[in-house]
């Protein structure tokens, strides 16, 4: 016994220094040690010494390691008992429940005593627990804290069974579970008995003054209503309802004290899944219970607070929240189970409707949940229509429950009816905003919008969902959705009549112009839901749209802003304008007006003015895109205006542009032929200065040129006007954009005869463009950069938004520091910085960017690409200085160019075409990435070319920013590579087979095998 008291002595020594954060690390090493060798001794010593580590001479921390060690003993070292030692012990740890029920024994330590018999009982089997079960039950009765203590065995026994438990095998957890659930008759009785009598101990003697008795009591409630809670999990629904249990919860949601508690069983209530055998009957009579249980609680709610309730007792909506989660989990899953009682179900989307419509965001946000699940159901598989008095009936929506047959379903009324849709509507167009102070429209009074106070909640991601439920509702009721979005515009168009439109109105309207797209498309885009209606309800849709595209188009806006807002909200009428094409000529006049309304500044400090023309012409596109076929007779007139806008210096090239490309859309809706009339209109002009030698021997015969080319602002933005409409002329063009195809054409399928529409323009088109990306890649050759200007050397260093872009941040803010190369050298950036630099940088991007666009474009077009070139003047361009290329650079040429190239060259021009560009390439990628793998892998940092604005503070980053560009260049590779080794490209490999059979030939015939090469890139690829 002393060597006994000794061992728990040296135990509890050990402990203490393994939780004393002061003692050292070889301290705590060494008392874990020696923990474990004890943990993994002699067990009958280890059980002896962990049952005196619990006597309560020991601190609260020594004892709670003590019941720790015995769970251990128990769950991982029974079976080395013998049967009349595990007796014994079964024994001495029901003992040890009568000696913790003492009203001063910590919450833990009963706890983790009670944990201690469960894990005997799972271990001793359901035969122990058919004989401990009485023993419980008697227990129970002496008082509160020993009903307490039975209530927390009886949770933590289903508990550990059901989710934390693994180690217990399967075998031994079905025999343990069905010896639970045999005896469920006894359990959850006693279960509502405890709950019952000390529930009322507990009023009893709170009125009577008795606090500290009546505090016991409630422990015991709040510890039952746990273990009810581990029993809503898997019990069968019909027994806790037999047996009062969902009453009983019901009742207690009525007290403050214990409410949450009683909230979680309704909760795993809603989430049991209905059974498909013959007591789905059973089933639907327990939610049928739940349901009124909370039906009630949230009518309560609701007729205590209303809807508009801004000042209450914030535990009061915490409570609530937590019922509207319950009731959505419930509606969505289970609304058959009510669908039988009509004015039940009447009264549920009302009572869900009161959440939607709360001040609250909470109660809101909740049951938006449930409206889009039921809304989505409905569109997905017809109306929602619900039956009215057979309970065997099932609601029209197989989505949330089984579907009957359309004899039974004819006639039922719908319950998501006209009024519920309006509010649905009007609610989410008033909840498209943040939180503001926006006077006169949406004050704090009557709503707690959403605000970054809120968690687990994105905004965007809200309001997607807020645009989701505006689309599901106007594709259902689409007069309904028209009208209510028509309304809230026209009183917001009214309050915005004004000289001066405050911010927050201006917020007002863009989120109106969002809701307002999602109606248009529901009801116009992308679907043949309009022509299913009647002639009248499309002719009451085209009197409230057509009044409110006038109501739009006699707006007066003059502020930029507000410009380009106007002409969003006229290119979200899009698809009501493919339908009804009668105003497009008025909304394009409109157009127009906004874009020569705005004025014109080549060099406008804040950008807000250039920003707005562009935003309007890319409203062209738009419209263009959603209105089709009924802009084509307008096309000459666009057509006209563009060249009398262009003629008088009123229209940049960008914007040009843009406009260009909203002719080519309007193109491709009426054919090939009109394509290529379109793109000879164009890119005639352009041709013209493109060809000229003039420019081309000034600025691209030598790669100091590029000095010259720079320091023409206007020249040089026009190049790059140029090359960004070639890129996009090939995005635009083809034969899927005319709806045609090719095939169709044997002379085109068999690529013999060219006639993709921008085949007749690759021979001027792309010459100059292989010169100038030649010089822009030279930049970055060692003997070149020697000879730059100040500005060249800054442009060519990653700007401070790629580097944000690396590092996953929307926005990478650095102070001026110091420009660092590969090698070290630095350039001091403590100077103003030329305004010409960043200018220069965006070019130089965005000519590589656009440039190996229209290459790999270029190169979709098959033979007038890989025949009308020589591969050489293209390699010379892309691989003459891939040595010097940053790593993000070689990334996207790799990714732009090379696999379409890779994908697309005819097989008898691969040796011609790959080896030339893919030779230099892999070359100089296995050098670099060898060295910086190395560099990364011995010195913990990757060596990369790519330059970075260098600053004291943002080491980390550099670090990060180098090896994202090392990965993903790698990741590159190796997706060429893939590319290289696909199927597609290697039909003439040997099939395994194949290969089998050389094998077992003379080794003259695997001279044969050379002939696959001519067939395939990777029999290319071993020849050279």
């Amino acid at each position: 016994m002393d060597d006994g008291k000794a061992t728990a002595s040296n135990v509890a020594g050990a402990i203490a220094v393994s939780l004393d954060s002061a003692s050292s690390s070889d301290a705590r090493r060494a008392a874990v040690a020696y923990l474990d060798s004890v943990k993994g001794g002699d067990i009958r010593v280890f059980a002896n010494t962990s049952l005196l580590l619990i006597h309560k001479d020991y601190s609260s921390e020594i004892r709670l390691h003590g019941f720790k060690m015995l769970q251990h003993l128990v769950r991982f070292r029974w079976h080395e008992f013998s049967i009349q030692e595990r007796s014994e012990f079964a024994r001495v740890a029901f003992n040890l429940i009568m000696e913790m029920a003492n009203p001063l024994e910590e919450w833990a330590l009963k706890s983790q005593a009670t944990s201690l018999v469960a894990e005997v009982v799972r271990r001793e089997g359901a035969v122990f627990w058919q004989e401990l079960l009485p023993s419980l039950v008697s227990l129970s009765n002496k008082g509160p804290v020993e009903a307490e203590l039975v209530s927390m065995i009886l949770r933590w026994l289903p508990e550990d069974i059901t989710v934390h438990n693994e180690d217990l095998e399967g075998d031994r957890r079905r025999v343990l579970l069905r010896g639970l659930t045999e005896s469920l008759t006894d359990i959850l009785p006693l279960l509502y008995s405890l709950l019952e009598r000390h529930f009322g101990a507990a009023l009893s003697e709170y009125n009577r003054q008795q606090l500290d008795v009546a505090k016991k009591h409630a422990a015991t409630v709040t510890a039952v209503l746990n273990a009810i809670n581990a029993y809503a999990e898997w019990a069968p629904l019909l027994d806790l309802a037999k047996y009062h249990l969902i009453l009983g919860c019901g009742l207690l949601l009525s007290s403050p004290e214990f409410r949450l508690h009683a909230c979680e069983f309704f909760k795993l209530m809603s989430q049991r899944k209905r059974p498909q055998d013959a007591i789905a009957s059973e089933f639907n009579s327990a939610m049928v219970n739940t349901f009124q249980v909370l039906m009630q609680v949230s009518g309560n709610f609701l007729n205590k607070f209303g809807i508009r309730a801004v000042v209450a007792d914030e535990s009061e909506f915490e409570f609530a929240e937590r019922i509207c989660e319950s009731m959505v989990v419930l509606g969505s899953s289970h609304l058959l189970c009510i669908a039988w009682d009509g004015n039940m179900t009447s009264q549920f989307l009302q009572l869900m409707m009161g959440y939607f419509q709360h001040y609250k965001f909470g109660l809101h946000f909740q049951s938006l949940l449930f409206w889009l699940t039921l809304m989505r159901e409905s569109v997905s598989k017809g109306r929602y229509v619900l039956p009215t008095k057979d309970p065997n009936l099932a609601v029209d929506n197989p989505g949330l429950v089984p579907t009957q047959s359309d004899k039974e379903k004819k006639g039922l009324p719908n319950f998501v009816n006209d009024d519920i849709c309006a509010v649905l509507l009007d609610v989410s167009l008033q909840r498209m905003i943040k939180k503001s102070n926006t006077p006169g429209y949406l004050s704090n009074e009557t709503l707690e919008l959403w605000s970054d106070e809120f968690d687990g909640s994105d905004f965007g991601q809200y309001r997607s969902r807020l645009l989701e439920l505006i689309r599901l509702v106007a594709s259902q009721k689409p007069v309904v959705a028209a009208v209510r979005i028509s309304h809230r515009l026209d009183i917001i168009l009214v309050n915005s009549a004004q000289p001066t439109i405050l911010s927050e109105a201006v917020a007002l309207l863009e989120s109106m112009q969002a809701g307002l797209e999602a109606v248009v498309i529901a009801i116009f885009d992308g679907s043949t839901e309009l022509n299913h209606h009647t002639s009248e309800i499309k002719f009451q849709l085209h009197v409230i749209f057509e009044g409110l595209l006038q109501q739009l188009l006699s707006q007066k806006w003059a502020e930029p802003p507000l410009t380009v807002l106007l002409a969003h909200y006229l290119d979200a009428l899009g698809p009501y304008l493919k339908f009804y094409p009668e105003s497009i000529t008025t909304v394009v006049n409109k157009l127009f007006e906004l874009l020569t309304s705005l004025p014109l500044t080549l060099k406008d400090p804040s950008n807000i003015a250039r920003h707005a023309r562009l935003q309007v012409c890319t409203s062209f596109i738009r419209i263009a895109k959603a209105a089709q076929k009924s802009l084509l007779p307008l096309m000459k007139g666009i057509a006209d205006t563009m060249a009398l806008l262009q003629a008088e210096g009123r229209l940049l090239r960008g914007e040009h542009n843009l406009l260009g490309e909203a002719f080519l859309v309007m193109a491709s809706s009426a054919g090939i032929q009109q394509q290529q009339e379109v793109l000879s209109w164009l890119l005639e002009p352009l041709s013209k200065q493109w060809i000229q030698l003039e420019w081309q021997n000034a600025y691209l015969s030598d790669p100091l040129g590029l000095k010259q080319l720079c320091s023409d602002p206007q020249f040089m933005w026009n190049i790059f006007h140029t090359v960004t409409f070639f890129e996009k002329a090939l995005k635009r063009s083809g034969y899927n954009k005319a709806n045609w195809n090719p095939h169709d054409s044997p002379s085109i399928a068999d690529g013999s005869n060219c006639r993709h529409p921008m085949s007749f323009h690759l021979a001027w088109m792309l010459p100059p463009l292989f010169r100038l990306l030649r010089i822009i890649h030279s930049l970055w050759s060692p003997t070149i950069a020697q000879a730059l200007t100040v500005e060249l050397i800054g442009a060519k260093y990653m700007s401070q938004v790629e580097q944000a872009s690396l590092l996953g941040e929307s926005g990478l803010k650095l102070p001026k520091g110091q420009l660092t190369h590969a090698d070290g050298s630095q350039i001091d950036m403590h100077r103003e910085e030329d305004p010409n630099e960043n200018d220069i940088r965006n070019w130089l991007k965005g000519i590589r960017d656009s440039g190996y666009n229209v290459i790999g474009l270029s190169a979709n077009i098959g033979d007038c690409f890989f025949r009308g070139f020589d591969c050489s003047i293209l390699t010379m361009a892309l691989m003459e200085n891939v040595q010097s290329m940053d790593f993000r650079h070689i990334r996207q040429l790799i990714h732009l160019v090379l696999v379409p190239i890779v994908k697309l060259c005819p097989a008898d021009l691969r040796v011609q075409w790959l080896e030339n560009l893919l030779h230099p390439l892999f070359l100089h990628c296995q050098q670099a990435l060898s060295y910086s793998w190395s560099s990364f892998m011995h010195e913990g940092r990757a060596k990369v070319p790519d330059t970075f604005i260098s600053l004291p503070d943002i080491e980390l980053k550099l670090e990060v920013m180098e090896e994202k560009l090392l990965r993903d260049l790698t990741r590159e590779i190796c997706n060429l590579l893939l590319v290289l080794a696909s199927p597609a490209l290697n039909s003439g490999l040997p099939s395994l087979e194949q290969l089998g059979n050389v094998n077992r030939t003379e080794s003259s015939s695997l001279n044969s095998l050379d002939a696959f090469s001519t067939n395939s890139i990777m029999g290319l690829e071993n020849m050279y």
